[in-house]
């Protein structure tokens, strides 16, 4: 084969390091966000956060201002080449997770635990006595009371082991024989040691705890309480009926029991009273906490978004290394000033995209801001993308863990969009009204005769909208209503 030259002509897509950074700020989150701007702060001396009381006084030798992300900086290349165009810019969403301190559990099985002590004023609220009680793990509640029991050696270590045995709702979801083949052999403990030590940590507080099953633990709670004959049918029920309770077998139930319908429907009410889950209330807590990116309001008839500038970080150029810069040609922070020109602009066109993707959202979703779900109309990524000029992997990315605060409360902006069915005029409904529709005929319907599936689909249909009698179903299953059978009271 003879070598030859050939000269070959092509296209190709080449990302600069300010288009990289620009789209992978607009993907991040407020609580990524902040955490990126903060990688860059500690890399970086010419970056800093500008102060509330901070007058701008320094111009670069191209005029620009760096003093803040609050001006407008020259445009910079954003996501896929667009660039934002006179948004009013403020500041990021925020979803902060703030991990709890778990309580350390002792090495050995039969350890002993302690109970944390702490002091309480007399005015506390019930939101401190919450934040206690999820700080203070089951176990370590169990082992506290444990502490205070006349039991010997022996028992006060069995019972230990069964605490370390529950889930955490409060439940030993292992066999006792089980539990025993775990235990040494030389230790010598029988299923009659374990029946006893089980006893022992059923009488402890939460009421209920160390059952086997919801039976069982419903039962716990009413022999707890005075002996009545209410008391007695429900701990039959409880024991014997709870199946045929939960499918609301009501007519079976008077039978089984020898009841009317006002003695049942006072025994049902007894039972639904108590707590299936004890140890639920000693749950950690996974809080997270959500400031908006986007603020919406109503000013004289017409809604209007802003950037929340509790949400935005300003950012500014370092005064005083920006000078010495000025003076002194090929210093080797003049790749870093860069940058950091670089950051200042991608964060505003970060929220300046935002801002203009939410008002976009918000003049198609208007009727929804003033008559609530049931307006909601369909709307896909498409229509705003083509609105905007913009990709959809533009807007998905803007849509994404950005959350938009208004007087129906806070929503992420992925949630303003959604799928459609048709309806007989051969318009679209959104689904997200077809849900709130079901979530009205369900919470207005008759508990006596509540309605299924196929009447639902019925009365849409009356009303213009056409959906299938197994996409009533999915949407229900959503919202977690139950089916109408498991909906009929008594």
């Amino acid at each position: 084969m003879k070598p030859t030259l050939q000269l070959k002509l092509s296209q190709h897509l080449a990302l600069t390091p300010q288009l990289q950074q620009s789209i992978r700020l607009l993907q991040l989150s407020t609580l990524e966000l902040e955490q990126e701007l903060e990688k860059y702060l500690l890399e970086n001396p010419l970056l800093e956060r500008e102060d509330e009381n901070y007058e701008p006084s320094y111009s670069g030798s191209e005029g620009e201002y760096a003093g803040s992300t609050a001006e407008a900086a020259a445009e910079s290349p954003g996501d896929g080449g667009e660039s934002s165009e006179g948004a009013d810019s403020h500041g990021p969403e925020e979803v902060r997770e703030e991990p709890r301190d778990s309580l350390g559990e002792g090495e050995d099985w039969f350890a002993e635990g302690s109970y944390p002590s702490a002091s309480r004023d007399e005015d506390e609220d019930s939101d401190f006595q919450e934040v206690q009680a999820a700080n203070t793990s089951l176990r370590d509640h169990l082992n506290w009371q444990l502490g205070l029991m006349q039991l010997s050696e022996r028992d006060r270590q069995l019972v230990s082991f069964l605490i370390e045995a529950l889930d955490e709702d409060g439940y030993l979801t292992q066999p006792l024989e089980e539990l025993q083949e775990a235990l040494p052999e030389e230790l010598e403990i029988d299923l009659d040691d374990l029946q006893i030590a089980l006893r022992h940590l059923q009488h402890l507080d939460p009421t209920g705890v160390g059952a086997r099953t919801p039976g069982e633990c419903l039962a716990l709670q009413l022999e707890a309480l005075p002996a009545d004959e209410v008391r007695d049918q429900a701990l039959k029920l409880v024991r014997h009926h709870l199946e045929l309770l939960a499918g609301r077998d009501f007519t079976k139930l008077k039978k089984l029991l020898g009841c009317d319908d006002e003695r049942l429907r006072a025994v049902t009410n007894l039972v639904k009273s108590l707590n299936p889950r004890p140890g639920a209330q000693y749950a950690p807590l996974d809080a997270r906490y959500i400031t908006p990116d986007v603020v919406v309001k109503k000013v004289r008839n017409q809604w209007t978004a802003s950037i929340n500038p509790d949400a935005y970080p300003r950012l500014r150029i370092n005064r005083l290394y920006a000078e010495i810069l000025s003076k002194q040609r090929g210093s080797s922070l003049s790749g870093q000033l860069q940058e950091a020109r670089w950051l200042i602009k991608n964060v505003q066109q970060r929220f300046d995209t935002i801002l203009r993707v939410s008002q976009a959202i918000l003049d198609r979703q208007r009727q929804f801001f003033e008559h609530g779900e049931v307006a909601m109309r369909p709307l896909v990524l498409r229509e705003i993308a083509e609105t905007l000029g913009l990709h959809e992997s533009t807007v998905s990315r803007v849509t994404t863990q950005k959350y938009m605060a208004t007087p129906r409360g806070i929503f992420e902006l992925k949630y303003f969009f959604g799928s459609h069915v048709a309806t007989d005029t051969g318009g679209a409904c959104s689904a997200t009204a077809i849900r709130a529709l079901i979530k009205q005929l369900v919470a207005a319907e008759d508990p006596k005769k509540p309605l299924s599936d196929s009447q639902i689909s019925e009365i849409l249909g009356q009303q213009g909208i056409v959906v299938a009698r197994r996409t009533i179903a999915k949407y229900r299953e959503a919202l977690n209503i139950s089916p109408a059978n498991l909906r009929k009271s008594i």
